[in-house]
């Protein structure tokens, strides 16, 4: 006989308890409850979306100083790899709330896990896979375009749009960029809150992450979609909109993981 767990007064196989048949439209709903999330004791959650906005423009300052603008496209790509690791201080207060606790900065900053150092080392697997995306846009560049040096931001969508070499990278970069992302959203989506309030390892928590977000996968396609417009609004604003963008998005996500698991 398969697993199971208990739900209400019935014994489900545990199969059965990840498949919840959620509808697509269900994103929405999470959506609603991080609002409701990060409007509740606002200023910790917009301190927090402060600090990313910070961190963003400080990070997109050091690759124009280092003259590292080639790697930008692929470093905006690569934020939202390590977005659900960055954001686990707003699952804290989502969870916090849920428990009827005063939701702090404090208890967001210095998160005790339940399953210790498990989540860091989750999260050095999310920024090895953030490097290698980079780099595999590198290589994409070099593939296309040759040795010619980058022509900047003001040349790239002249060059994107109207060459066949920067149609071509515009193609497979994005399928490969979309690879990397459905991955990295499919191990962490779940992997950061559980390891948050489940005492397991990185690997179990990964696994389990991909199962979840595969068997409901209509609602996770529809929650993923949202995400993406977000950042990019976010972002599209020079970093302004994550301010409140990030912390709505960090509780959202707490509320799929309750949701789903």
């Amino acid at each position: 006989m398969g697993t199971t767990e208990k739900t209400g007064n019935a014994a489900l196989p545990l199969a059965e308890q990840r498949r919840r048949r959620l509808p697509a439209s269900a994103a929405l709903g999470w959506l609603s409850a991080g609002w409701r999330d990060l409007w509740h004791t606002p200023l910790p959650s917009l301190l927090y979306g402060l600090a990313v906005f910070l961190i963003s423009v400080a990070v997109v300052w050091c690759l124009f100083r280092w003259e590292l603008d080639y790697i930008l496209f692929p470093a905006l790509a690569g934020f939202m790899v390590v977005g659900p690791l960055v954001a686990i201080g707003l699952y804290r207060k989502s969870r916090d709330l849920e428990d009827g606790i005063a939701p702090s900065l404090s208890r967001m900053i210095f998160v005790k896990a339940a399953s210790g150092g498990q989540v860091w080392y989750t999260g050095a697997i999310l920024c090895l896979l953030m490097v290698v995306w980079m780099r595999a846009a590198v290589i994409i560049y070099a593939l296309f375009v040759g040795l010619r040096p980058f022509p900047g931001l003001d040349g790239v969508v002249a060059m994107l749009f109207s060459t066949p070499e920067g149609l071509g990278m515009l193609v497979v970069g994005t399928a490969v960029g979309g690879l990397f992302a459905a991955f990295s959203f499919a191990i962490s989506t779940f992997a950061i809150p559980m390891l948050l309030a489940e005492k397991t390892d990185a690997f179990t928590a990964m696994g389990t992450s991909i199962s979840l977000v595969f068997r409901n996968l209509p609602v996770m396609l529809a929650w993923g979609a949202i995400v993406l417009v977000l950042t990019a609004l976010g972002i599209a604003t020079g970093f302004l909109g994550l301010i409140i963008i990030f912390p709505l998005l960090g509780h959202g996500t707490w509320h799929s993981y309750r949701a789903i698991r």
